[in-house]
């Protein structure tokens, strides 16, 4: 008898210091742009054990391009990936429900030489402009609806090129451009070589109604999976929180995943490590969406059926609510 009682005690006393039953580990598939800046993230999640911490198993396939994710993600072969919630309104209109998350906020910008005697965009007009990402980029359709507000088309007053980022922002440093306006990452690799910022996508957002920084990128998955698997999604989001903060408040993290980013000078990882700083959401999910909602209309307008899809309003659901926001 004595010798259970001293079983039970000693059951109890472990049961009391090992706390709660660890939970099961859970296995998610992330498609990673292998040269994007999620990949970022996810080297700091290893190097941290966030991922261990969330009981999560992350498992990533590196691919050559966001549409390779894209097409990842609809054939079943993801679970998560990172793309905008344009598309994601887009693929809702079609019939596909996905559902996204906000992952950054950062968009791109119009950049000129220093030397240039652009000062606004009204300037450019006359001039040749690179623009990257093609003719229905999110970022070129939000700068043409927000300068046609001051009687600027620049599709028709403007030589536009379009092409691939790097190739364009090679165009601009050598002079063969006015201007470029490209992606977020490429412009502070710019702006770290001299260059300066005409104006930002962010800055022009107001003009077209919205409150606040609006996350056009975040986490993109099937609704479906999404609320059959909420305490993942949960973790997920939770880990990933965690990297941003990292990130955010570490000069040191950035020196070590400095081979990542493909920098070449510590100006340039700065520039990225000041920017993308700038681009982690901090707002509300009803406010994201609520800017989301007038920024879609923004774009249906000028972008039409070939930027949207058959929907003119942003479609319920696009933007997924965490436990903690419902």
């Amino acid at each position: 008898m004595h010798i259970f009682i001293r079983i039970l005690l000693a059951a109890a006393v472990f049961a009391a210091v090992s706390g709660a039953p660890s939970r099961a580990t859970e296995t998610i598939r992330v498609a990673v742009q292998k040269t994007g800046t999620f990949a970022w993230e996810l080297a700091v999640i290893r190097a941290h054990g966030l991922d261990k911490k969330a009981s999560l198993a992350v498992e990533v396939n590196e691919l050559a391009s966001p549409e390779a994710g894209k097409i990842a993600l609809r054939g079943g072969a993801a679970d998560v990936i990172v793309a905008d919630w344009v598309w994601v309104a887009r693929e809702r209109g079609l019939g596909a429900k996905l559902t996204f998350y906000p992952y950054s906020s950062a968009l791109g910008a119009v950049m000129v030489s220093n030397t240039s005697s652009i000062r606004t965009l009204a300037d450019l007009k006359g001039r040749k402009l690179a623009v990257a990402g093609g003719p229905i980029d999110k970022n070129w359709l939000l700068l043409r609806a927000a300068t046609k507000q001051d009687g600027v088309d620049l599709k028709s007053e403007s030589t536009i090129v379009y092409g691939s980022p790097p190739l364009l922002a090679a165009k601009t440093l050598s002079g063969e451009m006015d201007a470029t306006l490209n992606y977020w990452n490429f412009c502070a690799a710019l702006e770290a070589k001299g260059l300066r910022r005409l104006t930002t996508i962010e800055d022009l957002l107001p003009k077209l109604g919205a409150k606040g920084r609006t996350a056009m990128i975040g986490y993109v998955f099937n609704e479906t999976w999404g609320s059959a698997n909420r305490d993942v999604v949960a973790r997920f989001i939770a880990m990933t929180r965690g990297a941003k903060e990292i990130l955010a408040t570490s000069d040191a993290e950035w020196e070590k995943i400095a081979p990542l980013t493909g920098t070449a000078d510590t100006a340039t990882l700065h520039a990225y490590r000041d920017r993308y700083r700038e681009g982690i959401p901090r707002r509300p999910i009803a406010d994201e969406e609520a800017d989301a909602r007038v920024l879609y209309r923004a774009l249906a307008e000028i972008g039409g059926r070939e930027i949207v899809g058959p929907a003119q309003d942003l479609d319920p659901g696009t933007f997924y609510r965490a436990i903690s926001e419902d």
